[in-house]
């Protein structure tokens, strides 16, 4: 299949590494991964910070640039998410869902030790509903001890612009989380969004934790 890369504004300044891993994973496996040098901001921010023109302009951009493409696959799933409420694709995946869901592969070839808990994002649980394909996909990484994250389904504390308005509830919510994860032993947490990764990394790191945020696609990528 040829597929296309949207790498996203967080990606492609803050987690490029994200990126080039979803490229490794998919040509692994056989496909032919394009990246539209054209694409821009695919309109989340400003959707979240209550601008609906701007980012329905972008959103009209974003499906010019890849409204052709049998598939589209992004290591976000919050940018996954407000693409497919915003203009309604149905072409645009998240990157497990696309192996679990579209491709019909649960595993990769990877090879990854350590201990690593996964933090369900909230765009993931409840807009792209991937399910619990990115626990079929870590649950065949070679060398991988799987734990489970206590109150796994609850908010890291991030949100886009949720983080700056409400800093204190925000800070609060990302305590919980760090608590948890640093309570299951794991060396690192993962998930399918770098953003949350970004809060979480930030907080574990603040607090002196050896806990390391990666993104799924590193590890799928990992051999």
């Amino acid at each position: 299949m040829r597929i296309a890369l949207f790498v996203t504004c967080i990606g492609d300044t803050l987690f490029p590494e994200a990126g080039r891993a979803t490229v490794q994973v998919l040509e692994r496996l056989g496909h032919e991964v394009v990246f539209p040098a054209e694409q821009t901001c695919c309109g989340q921010m400003h959707m979240n910070s209550g601008y609906a023109h701007e980012a329905q302009q972008l959103g009209r951009r974003f499906a010019e640039i890849f409204g052709d493409y049998e598939a589209v696959v992004s290591p976000s799933s919050s940018c996954v998410g407000t693409v497919r409420e915003v203009l309604g694709m149905d072409n645009v995946f998240e990157l497990s869902e696309l192996l679990v869901k579209r491709l019909g592969v649960e595993d990769v070839g990877a090879s990854f030790a350590g201990r690593v808990a996964y933090h369900s994002t909230c765009h993931s649980l409840r807009v792209t509903r991937v399910g619990d394909a990115p626990l079929r996909l870590l649950r065949n990484v070679r060398g991988l001890e799987l734990v489970d994250l206590p109150r796994a389904d609850e908010c890291c504390g991030f949100g886009g612009t949720f983080a700056i308005k409400n800093a204190d509830t925000s800070s609060a919510m990302l305590a919980d989380k760090c608590d948890a994860i640093e309570s299951t032993g794991a060396a690192f947490c993962t998930a399918v969004d770098s953003s949350c990764l970004l809060q979480i990394g930030g907080g574990l790191s603040r607090r002196g934790s050896p806990v390391r945020p990666v993104h799924i696609a590193e590890i799928l990528a990992s051999t």
